[in-house]
């Protein structure tokens, strides 16, 4: 059996992959998975690193471009679905699972025309354009929440949850102190921006260590600042003369959770469904220009039941997040709480329920023909 998994540009889109692709090797060892991505997105690196094979097709986001980046994408459109039915037809896919980006585009458009099994996965509350076009011509459509029932086709669409990848769940914390370098008795902060880094975040940050002064010999940072900022960032810490470690990308994310007594990352679905299943205490900074406002729109579910603080982009500064950063670390019982009520809404399944709706399709599309 073969199966396709296509989509990419981010870690939000990639790691559910993953997850969906461990959970198939699982259940069904004879299941061979195969990727479909860009040369240049993530899933260029974390793939292999996954032990998956990828196949490349040239292909661009088309929404939230300037127009010259938009022109260029619609001309690829036409590559795109050609390179698609290339791999297509060398695999011979079972089923071809879209994970959402722009790259799951043309291989779920040429699979559905050439009645290959289909079905898409969307993380967020409200659609990208991608999985809004895709759920018109697919078999199956998974989401993570109730509210995206309304966006799709109520007969073909079904809650799972989000994908979370099983190492996360049995991070280390002994080995992730070690690994990264850092001091066992400091109050450990994680941070993060999402796969690529996140300026504004970085920046308010490194403003923050000003204000975290008298704590220095109290905390610690554990910062993934993306590639762009690493060097920048990492300067300013050691100027100020924090413990802890720099890194452009976090690849054990596993242990990166375990070592963390408070998160401040994005919302973006992926990400808050890691921070649920490990029950980790957040301030979130949703991405203010997220389609449909859809990580701020995550960020207030886990707000309103007391799962994590939230900072909006605009109100970020040194200033406020070292405010709360302070609040929380004086104040431990609060933190006990938002981990409790973060692990509540924790789902560990989501990867099976999905390999499950995905083997029920591929056979009744066999017992169809």
């Amino acid at each position: 059996m073969r199966i396709i998994i296509a989509g990419g540009g981010t870690g939000g889109h990639v790691f559910p992959g993953i997850a969906v692709a461990q959970e198939f090797k699982r259940v069904h060892k004879d299941v061979e998975v195969i990727f479909i991505g860009t040369a240049y997105g993530i899933e260029s690196k974390i793939v292999p690193k996954e032990g998956f094979d990828i196949r490349f097709i040239r292909s661009e986001g088309i929404v939230g471009k300037n127009i010259i980046n938009t022109i260029r994408a619609a001309v690829r459109i036409p590559i795109s679905l050609k390179d698609s039915y290339k791999v297509l037809k060398e695999i011979k896919p079972d089923l071809v699972f879209g994970v959402g980006g722009y790259s799951s585009g043309p291989a779920l458009l040429i699979a559905s025309i050439s009645g290959i099994p289909t079905m898409i996965h969307e993380q967020n509350a409200v659609p990208g354009f991608t999985n809004s076009l895709l759920s018109r011509f697919v078999d199956v459509v998974a989401v993570t929440y109730q509210e995206s029932l309304d966006h799709f086709p109520k007969d073909k669409t079904y809650i799972t949850g989000n994908p979370v990848r099983q190492e996360i769940l049995h991070g280390d914390k002994e080995r992730g102190y070690k690994v990264f370098g850092l001091d066992k008795g400091l109050f450990t902060i994680f941070v993060f921006g999402g796969s690529r880094g996140a300026s504004s975040i970085n920046k308010a940050v490194t403003e923050a260590l000003v204000y975290l002064d008298k704590f220095k010999d109290k905390i610690q940072f554990l910062h993934q600042t993306g590639e762009k900022d690493f060097n920048k960032v990492r300067d300013f810490y050691g100027t100020r003369g924090f413990k802890g470690a720099v890194i452009p990308f976090a690849y054990n994310m596993a242990d990166a959770y375990a070592v963390a007594d408070l998160v401040i990352s994005r919302a973006g679905a992926t990400t808050l469904s890691e921070l649920t299943a490990c029950g980790k205490a957040a301030i979130l900074i949703p991405y203010p220009y997220a389609a449909g406002d859809h990580q701020e729109l995550n960020a207030e579910k886990l707000w309103d039941i007391g799962a994590a603080q939230m900072l909006l982009d605009r109100g970020l500064n040194g200033k406020s997040l070292s405010e709360l950063v302070i609040y929380l670390f004086e104040n431990p019982d609060t933190i006990g709480e938002m981990e409790g009520m973060s692990k509540t809404l924790g789902k560990s399944d989501a990867a099976q329920k999905i390999v499950e709706l995905a083997m029920g399709l591929i056979k009744s599309k066999k017992g169809g023909n």
